[in-house]
């Protein structure tokens, strides 16, 4: 039997062939888990994706499910215990930020979900599907990133710049950045925006 072909970055780590072949790139709609990728994109700042993706499960304890209420709650205390808890990434900016930006959060969803937010930024700036055929033709950003990096920073967020914005959309399928030859490619084309 021929082996399936991936994209490059997902090599032969369990855990990246696991999130590779089953959520990176699938259209999310629930702004819960859209605003846990945003988290979690974020944190992966100066460090590898496979360090946040072993973390995650302890993230999603230490920020209670990322429940932004709860989060958008968090004082002192708070802040004190995620800095001690070594299964997360125990930066105080980024522990802030986690904090600023479920209280963003919230405010976005004053007038509506997160996920019509931001996939309106998109729509109006890029195409869903990009055409890569190696990974050296992936881009690390584009003006739709841009326009979300300047939209959420605007609106009070922080740690998303727009390779980090990029990333997201990346992850969250409002772009399909599987190669050309990936199996995914085609599961992923007919997923729903």
């Amino acid at each position: 039997m021929k082996p399936l072909r991936r994209c490059h970055w997902a090599g032969t780590e369990p855990l990246y062939v696991e999130y590779h072949d089953r959520e990176w790139g699938v259209p999310l709609h629930d702004d819960r888990q859209l605003f846990e990728m945003l988290i979690l994109e974020g944190a992966q700042a100066g460090l590898s994706w496979i360090t946040v993706l072993r973390k995650r499960e302890s993230y999603r304890l230490a920020f209670d499910g990322f429940d932004a209420e709860k989060i958008a709650r968090y004082g002192d205390t708070e802040v004190a215990a995620l800095l001690a808890n070594p299964g997360i990434i125990r930066n105080r900016l980024k522990v802030l930020a986690t904090i600023g930006n479920a209280r963003a959060f919230l405010e976005v969803q004053e007038s509506g979900t997160f996920d019509s937010f931001l996939r309106g930024l998109v729509q109006q700036h890029v195409p869903r599907e990009g055409s890569p055929a190696v990974r050296g033709e992936v881009p690390a950003k584009t003006p739709a990133s841009d326009a979300m990096s300047k939209a959420l920073s605007q609106r009070g967020f922080k740690f998303v710049g727009s390779t980090i914005c990029y990333a997201f959309m990346q992850a969250t399928g409002m772009v399909n950045d599987h190669v050309t030859g990936c199996f995914r490619r085609r599961e992923i084309e007919r997923a729903a925006f």
